[in-house]
């Protein structure tokens, strides 16, 4: 707790003094337990930061998997339905009183699998989680990560485990698939299968810091059918709907006043793009306009961009078909 201290990590120094509160309770000192969680919730909601402030940064080997990266989001700045939000936010609020469940000898999630098209927005959701409760965001380099030397890459992921119950933050593994994909397959290595069952051991083993540790996948029908498992919640993303194409367009337009647009032209058009591309296509509607000097946008010159993002999924659609 003094070294946590010293070093200026406050997560892990609150981490620990929640896991005394946790302790003074069983030991049926209720009265004690409340004050140290009042005491800890203060100190964290006193910076008033929406986001956390600088954390350590992995070092000596970690440095080469681990890329950390400061949370630019909350959860209100990403589009979702109704559906995942509320999956999302039991999540929060399990990781945020996981102090009430470990008193009752219980644990809050803290594995999770995204499965989605591309662009449907799991990293960013990932990025807003780790906002949200103010913990640094993680991402696994599996560049560095995955080796061909044997014993490599397992002894890596160790590490990286270690880490999860050295330090607690949110931990992203993107393009899990590379880690996590099926052992029979028929391009699979003898290596591969020693990783994803070092994996599936590590995924087992108790963290007291309960960090979040997320795959994110684009294609779900490759990964291992006993990874599912292993995860405490399996969370899906799926293209924008109607309503939803309405929010992204209109969020990635202002400030700019855009009038009367015809909405139903914008969805059809619009339609089978992901939200990153929705995205994309308001941001060059945007530069645009600020380049032609216009003070407003009209729904043709946002149907423009939107085509010309249509006929870019078609050539790469065409382009993975040839090939």
């Amino acid at each position: 707790m003094l070294q946590s201290c010293a070093d200026g990590d406050d997560e892990q120094f609150y981490s620990i003094a929640l896991q005394i509160a946790a302790s003074e309770a069983r030991q049926g000192h209720k009265t004690t337990a409340r004050e140290l969680r009042a005491a800890v919730e203060a100190a964290r909601s006193g910076s008033g930061a929406s986001v956390p402030i600088q954390f350590a940064k992995p070092r000596g080997e970690l440095e080469s998997i681990i890329e950390h990266r400061q949370p630019r989001y909350v959860l209100k700045d990403v589009i979702l339905d109704s559906r995942l939000g509320g999956r999302l936010d039991d999540l929060v609020r399990q990781q945020v009183r996981r102090d009430w469940l470990r008193e009752h000898g219980k644990t809050p999630s803290r594995r999770v699998l995204f499965l989605g098209p591309p662009g449907s927005g799991k990293t960013m959701t990932a990025e807003a989680l780790a906002g949200q409760l103010r913990l640094p965001l993680f991402v696994i380099r599996l560049e560095t990560l995955i080796t061909r030397y044997m014993g490599e890459t397992a002894a890596k992921l160790r590490l990286v485990f270690d880490e999860t119950a050295k330090k607690r933050g949110v931990y992203l593994f993107d393009e899990f698939d590379a880690v996590g994909g099926k052992r029979n397959a028929t391009n699979d290595v003898a290596e591969m299968r020693r990783v994803l069952n070092s994996f599936l051991q590590y995924m087992e083993e108790e963290n007291s810091t309960d960090s979040l540790v997320v795959g994110a996948t684009n294609y779900p029908e490759l990964l291992d059918r006993a990874l599912l498992r292993r995860f405490d919640q399996v969370i899906s993303f799926d293209l924008p709907t109607d309503e939803d194409i309405k929010r992204v367009v209109m969020m990635g337009l202002r400030p700019f006043k855009t009038g009367k647009m015809a909405w139903n032209k914008i969805i059809a058009s619009a339609a089978g793009l992901s939200q990153a591309e929705i995205v994309k296509a308001a941001e060059d509607t945007v530069k645009a306009a600020i380049l032609d000097e216009r003070s407003t946008i009209t729904t043709d010159q946002m149907l423009q961009r939107l085509e010309e993002r249509q006929e870019m999924q078609d050539v790469f659609s065409n382009k993975r078909n040839n090939d």
